[in-house]
This record gives C-alpha cells, sequence and structure tokens, in this order.
C-alpha cells in the first residue's frame, strides 16, 4: 500500500496495480494512513468466518459491471505486516522491532477494512494459533527475526503451516505407471471424481512401491489423458497442458495445508502412502 501526497495505490507482490479492483481498501487507506507511507501487507476476503481466496481472485477477473455486487457482497479487508517508508523516510534498513513499532502506532486509530496482524514472542501463544486458526482458513504462522531488516525479494522468513491427513483418490500421475513422479489427485464431488490438485514429486521409494499398486483403466476415465493449463489451481502455473497416465482409481493418504476452495487444494499435497483397502468411491472433500 502506497500512500503519495493525495494518491493511494495498491501493489501486488509481481508489481501488477490493484487499486481499481478494491476500491473499498482504496477509500479506507486515504483516511488512514498518512501520506509518505508504504505499508506492507496482505488483502483478505472473510466469508461465514473463513478466508475466501476464491472471492479474491473474482474480484480480480470481475468487471467494472459486477465488482460494486462483489465489494457489497463479501467485503475486502487489509492486514498490515510491516512497514517500509514513513513520511517520505525509507525505514527498510531498520531492525523489525523498530519498524514494528512504528506500524503499531499508525495502526492505534485504525478500524476494519484495514487492521494490523496480530504478533507474539511467546512460544505457547503462537503454538496456540498453529493449532486454533486453522478452521478459519489461516494457513500458519511466518517466524521473523526482530532484528532484520526489510530485504525485499530475499526469503529471510520461515514459514509454518498447519497440514492435515486426509485422503485423496490417484486418478492419474505424471511420468510413467510402474515409476509415477507426481500423482493427480481427485476426490467425489457432485457424483463425479474431479481433479483437486497434485502432489510434490515422488521420492524413488515410495514411487517404486506404489508403482506396484498402480494398473491401468478398467473401463471408462472421467479424466482425459492431457490435463488443461489452469484446470484447477495447482496447474494454473503450467505453460502447456500436462500429459498425465490415466490409472484405474486408489486411494491414497496425503498431507495439505489448510488452502481447500471447496473444488480444489490451492497448494500441492504430499504423499504418506496407499490405502488400497479403501473404496474410491466413500472418500469425501474436506468439510468446508
Amino acid at each position: 500500500m502506497v500512500r503519495d501526497g493525495g494518491s493511494t495505490a495498491l501493489w501486488s507482490r509481481q508489481g501488477k496495480d490493484l487499486t481499481r479492483y478494491f476500491p473499498d481498501i482504496y477509500a479506507a487507506a486515504a483516511t488512514a494512513v498518512p501520506p509518505g507511507c508504504v505499508i506492507d501487507g496482505e488483502i483478505v476476503v472473510f466469508t461465514r468466518g473463513r478466508l475466501n481466496f476464491s472471492s479474491l481472485q473474482h474480484r480480480l477477473t470481475s468487471s467494472q459491471r459486477t465488482l460494486a455486487d462483489l465489494i457489497r457482497r463479501e467485503p475486502a479487508s487489509y492486514v498490515a505486516f510491516d512497514i517500509l517508508a514513513v513520511a517520505y523516510q525509507d525505514v527498510r534498513h531498520l531492525p523489525l522491532r523498530e519498524r514494528r513499532s512504528m506500524l503499531e502506532e499508525l495502526a492505534r486509530d485504525w478500524a476494519p477494512p484495514i487492521q494490523i496482524s496480530p504478533t507474539t514472542t511467546d512460544y505457547d501463544e503462537a503454538r496456540g494459533w498453529l493449532h486454533d486458526l486453522h478452521v478459519t482458513g489461516i494457513e500458519g504462522l511466518v517466524l521473523k527475526g526482530a532484528a532484520q531488516p526489510y530485504r525485499g525479494g530475499k526469503r529471510d522468513w520461515l514459514k509454518v503451516k498447519h497440514r492435515d491427513n486426509v485422503e485423496v483418490v490417484c486418478g492419474a500421475v505424471i511420468g510413467f505407471l510402474e515409476r509415477p513422479e507426481a500423482l493427480i489427485a481427485g476426490l467425489n464431488i457432485d457424483g463425479r471424481l474431479r481433479i483437486v490438485g497434485r502432489t510434490t514429486p515422488l521420492r524413488v521409494g515410495p514411487a517404486r512401491a506404489l508403482g506396484r499398486l498402480l494398473h491401468p483403466p478398467a473401463g471408462e476415465h472421467p479424466w482425459p489423458a492431457r490435463i488443461p493449463r489452469g484446470a484447477v489451481d495447482r496447474f494454473a502455473r503450467d505453460k502447456e497442458p500436462i500429459d498425465v497416465t490415466l490409472v484405474e482409481p486408489l486411494v491414497v493418504e496425503v498431507t495439505a495445508d489448510v488452502a481447500w476452495n471447496g473444488t480444489s487444494y490451492r497448494h500441492p499435497l504430499r504423499f504418506i502412502r496407499a490405502r488400497p483397502e479403501l473404496d474410491p468411491a466413500t472418500v469425501e472433500p474436506p468439510a468446508p
């Protein structure tokens, strides 16, 4: 969030100007944040007490005609977690503890939709957040050193995500049947097996063991042998369609973070083990 004179701008990490998609945030920032400030944060949408990433994506693809309705039905919030400039002075070189003090002073009179992220130096409190807040769609914690300066583009922070063990249906693999490189995961949604994501690359040992359990489809398969780019979240960054090897559906256990949007996993799954004793038709999606 950049406040420069009488103007306010919201920029993505990739350098895209998002201001026009969030006039509600823009209007609040224009009165709550003084000129000469640059703030690092995140725009979020909560729906029925849970983070709604899909709604956020809809904002970025909506027309001007539908934007007003989205703002009314699913308002956004800006959560600030760092400050890069104050009164036109660059403060990125200062340690985090000093920048945080500046941000807290600035945020004393803030009210939604602009707010400050919580922080703690108490281990037990942080552990409680990791354990409890995942039900709201919050993926985990970000650990930062209090003496660290702000170094844009550097991976100085440590992310700790909450993950759950879940069952999904392997309906295809990337690579060969006897040596799969990654699994394409599916779940029974609206009466049919739908692609919901894929796993991280498999290690050699688990891949070989899993390959002994995989078989070609016994009949007609509900998926294509080539998955279009952007078919679900986990295929959005692929430059080309992905060729897969279709298999007879097999239940597998994986770990997943909380980024489930109701139809797909936004982040990669991690394979744990095969569950051939389970019936693929009985595997259900996560609770909303």
